[in-house]
């Protein structure tokens, strides 16, 4: 027996955090009935999400990491109610699970995205616990005096509480247009934009460079993807401390032919 949300994030179903939104929201049933968090599970029920069942591996696939490169206009929705354009109409299909996104950018902000099919790792590299560094270049409009940057180390309130830049790295430019590189370990709603605004200045162009170890290609044109080679995964899981011993299903049915 497995925690509901354990078992659905291994399953590609959605990170630990969303699936426990969608279990406190009443969106997730088993076998019929609503699933409550923390509710255990063998691996045969009929799990369903909002209705739709949904079709569970008994072997769970080779864990994937995408990078796709988010131009300005996309949003980071399955379902926009306002039919926009959506990052995931532009990945690749998978034949087990589907594409969990670590971490989103708003629709004026490009740059780099993750994408796994494991929800657990997924939930390792979003959790505030685990500081993982996001770095973004900022392009901002305006004069930005040495104190300004300093209280940006420091630390602003804003109206959800305290937050601060970890490095703040002058990259040049030309009159009131001038270029950082900001590095921070938390995904809040807009966080860049606004600790720039608390202190008076605009942000003109956003673009998120790095998160993690994973750097954006400058080679990746906007709108296109690339998927790393297995042992970039593996590096991956181990530095988060996961195993990755899954494997496809094809090969487990294989082994299991030659064993017989």
């Amino acid at each position: 027996m497995e925690r509901i949300q354990k078992y659905l994030a291994s399953q590609g179903a959605g990170s630990r955090r969303q699936i426990d939104s969608l279990l406190q929201q009443g969106r997730i049933s088993v076998n019929g009935k609503p699933a409550k968090p923390g509710d255990q599970v063998a691996g045969g029920e009929k799990i369903a999400i909002d209705g739709k069942l949904l079709r569970l591996q008994r072997h769970l696939a080779r864990p994937k990491i995408l990078i796709y490169h988010k131009p300005v206009g996309q949003v980071c929705t399955r379902a926009d109610p306002d039919g926009r354009d959506d990052v995931y109409q532009h990945l690749p299909g998978l034949q087990h699970g589907r594409w969990v996104g670590i971490g989103r950018l708003d629709i004026n902000t490009s740059g780099l995205l993750l994408f796994t099919n494991d929800g657990e790792l997924a939930n390792r590299l979003m959790h505030p616990s685990y500081e993982v560094e996001r770095e973004y270049a900022v392009r901002v409009h305006g004069e930005v005096s040495p104190a300004m940057l300093q209280q940006l180390r420091d630390g602003v309130e804003l109206d959800d509480g305290p937050a601060h830049f970890d490095d703040i790295i002058d990259s040049g430019g030309s009159g009131t247009n001038h270029w950082y590189h900001v590095v921070l370990k938390e995904g809040r709603n807009r966080e860049v934009r606004r600790l720039w605004e608390a202190v008076g200045v605009e942000v003109s162009r956003l673009v998120r460079v790095r998160y993690d170890e994973f750097s954006l290609p400058k080679w990746l044109k906007p709108g296109k993807y690339r998927l790393l080679d297995e042992e970039v995964v593996d590096r991956a899981y181990r530095r988060l401390g996961l195993k990755t011993s899954r494997k496809s299903p094809r090969k487990a049915a294989h082994r299991r032919r030659k064993t017989r």
